[in-house]
């Protein structure tokens, strides 16, 4: 799946963005983002995504790295506390953390009340 050209990420185009180093990419970022960046740059994980040019399904634990240009047009999965779920990342995505995009909680869906659960239900039960 090829990117739009017309993507800019503070004014740089996202081939511009993936000739940067780690280091001047956490300088577009955020002071949060970019204290992690600097403090996680020799992270393995970080560099199996650059080495590995052809490898499209990485599969982390870590949900508190950022989002780098390298990362874009890849898919990771990322682990939610049961199981790993793919995600594949876009241009969008960068600068934001891996956790963002795989969440940990199910939605609550609430069932109809079970017999006994109101005085109305045990009346309709009955009935039968």
């Amino acid at each position: 799946m090829e990117e739009p050209n017309d993507f800019l990420y503070k004014g740089k185009s996202l081939d511009d963005l993936k000739k940067l180093s780690l280091k001047e990419f956490a300088s577009l970022v955020n002071s949060r983002a970019r204290r992690n960046i600097i403090r996680n740059e020799s992270d393995q994980f970080y560099q199996r995504v650059e080495k590995d040019i052809k490898q499209n399904n990485i599969r982390t634990h870590r949900r508190d790295l950022i989002v780098t240009p390298k990362m874009v047009g890849k898919t990771i999965s990322i682990y939610n506390g049961k199981e790993f779920k793919p995600v594949f990342i876009v241009s969008e995505m960068l600068g934001h953390y891996l956790g963002e995009f795989v969440l940990t909680r199910k939605r609550l869906i609430h069932g109809k009340a079970g017999i006994g659960a109101t005085k109305s239900s045990t009346a309709i039960s009955e009935r039968k």
